[in-house]
């Protein structure tokens, strides 16, 4: 099984995804390990990446997921996937991806971002990311609003079995 947690920066799809990938009994998968150094430096900068700046790091991640899908292992990534076309960038490699859409409201996500620290992803950028999302039409949807174990066990409980 092959699972995308999307969502934009803060939403929890590190901490979702690897207690998704623990409960699973698979690995989780950091997307943002994938992205180039260009692309850290653009973003640390307050600066948001263009879709130029995104389609190798889209392609590294579904050659990622084409190989563990292959070797039949369980996979969740954690990655921001924003656009309906990053998606599809994904499942080009991987057709079956279970996609989870993690989602709250911009306050929430903004308040969550305001109290981590080193992440490369400046709370500056939150609105950019707003702004590009697009609601994904086939997706288990889960509101952020709620413990990390309630929302695994809502996920798991919309996963197709298998």
């Amino acid at each position: 099984m092959i699972v995308l947690i999307m969502g934009v920066s803060g939403v929890g799809k590190t901490t979702i995804g690897g207690l998704l990938a623990t409960a699973l009994g698979g690995q989780y998968i950091e997307g943002d390990d994938f992205h180039p150094p260009a692309n850290l430096a653009k973003m640390r900068a307050g600066l948001p990446l263009s879709d130029e700046d995104r389609l190798p790091w889209f392609q590294a991640l579904g050659k990622a997921l084409r190989a563990a899908d292959s070797k039949g292992a369980t996979v969740v990534l954690g990655c921001s996937a924003l656009r309906e076309s990053y998606r599809q960038l994904i499942r080009a490699f991987c057709p079956q991806c279970q996609i989870v859409w993690l989602h709250g409201s911009p306050e929430m996500v903004a308040a969550r971002i305001g109290g981590r620290h080193g992440h490369f992803m400046p709370a500056s950028l939150l609105a950019s990311q707003f702004a590009i999302l697009e609601a994904p039409a086939s997706a288990i949807q889960v509101d952020i609003d709620q413990t990390p174990e309630a929302i695994v066990k809502q996920i798991l409980d919309q996963l197709p079995s298998g």
